[in-house]
């Protein structure tokens, strides 16, 4: 698997484990596109490690293969205690401002966890799209101020605030300070990824 310390890593080892989970499926890059909801092209320079999808896409194609984000990211062992160093963690997202979402740790299908730590530059404006069904999200601000938008109401939360939401509605996270960065705890629980139906909404 190659290594995951730089962006062209990152994508590189995403590249391998999506290829790899769809041939052991005996799928074609038409099938899986069709099941993901996205373009066969897309695929193709995902597969080839020529691109650094957004994590929507790469939600889409994790829950179309029924194995969870992490397992696209992470080597998913089976230990009773698996270590992520500070270093290793991927950055799945980052912004000019200088916002990053790193995935700290992940759970195996079929309910899925997700622990994230997000850094917001100033005036970074992230939207996502709904997840699957049933998503809740856990979110604690550790510094600056974070408004969490949440099926079109805002929330604001300092340091120390959390909130608790459904992840499975349109979502975001802002910084309004357009000079200090913000950041937060993010645990996302997906759960039933890979059972018949799991599929994202999304339109």
């Amino acid at each position: 698997m190659p290594s995951m310390s730089t962006a062209e890593g990152l994508a590189e080892a995403i590249g391998v484990t999506v290829r790899t989970q769809r041939q052991a499926r005996s799928w074609t890059l038409d099938q899986l596109a069709e099941r993901a909801g996205v373009s066969r092209r897309v695929l193709v320079t995902i597969e080839q490690g020529s691109s650094n999808p957004s994590i929507a896409t790469l939600l889409r194609i994790s829950d179309a293969l029924g194995i969870g984000l992490p397992a696209l990211v992470a080597d998913g062992g089976q230990a009773a205690a698996d270590v992520t160093r500070a270093a290793d963690r991927p950055a799945l997202w980052s912004s000019p401002a200088g916002g990053a979402a790193l995935l700290a740790a992940g759970t195996s299908p079929p309910d899925v966890v997700e622990l994230w730590d997000w850094t917001l530059g100033p005036g970074d404006d992230y939207r996502s799209e709904p997840h699957s069904r049933g998503t809740w999200e856990l979110l604690t601000v550790l510094d600056g101020v974070v408004v969490v938008f949440v099926a079109g109401r805002d929330h604001d939360l300092g340091p120390g605030d959390a909130v608790r939401f459904r992840g499975d509605v349109a979502h975001g996270y802002r910084n309004p300070d357009l000079r200090s960065p913000a950041r937060f705890a993010l645990t996302v629980f997906q759960p039933g990824v890979g059972e018949e139906g799991s599929a994202r909404a999304r339109s």
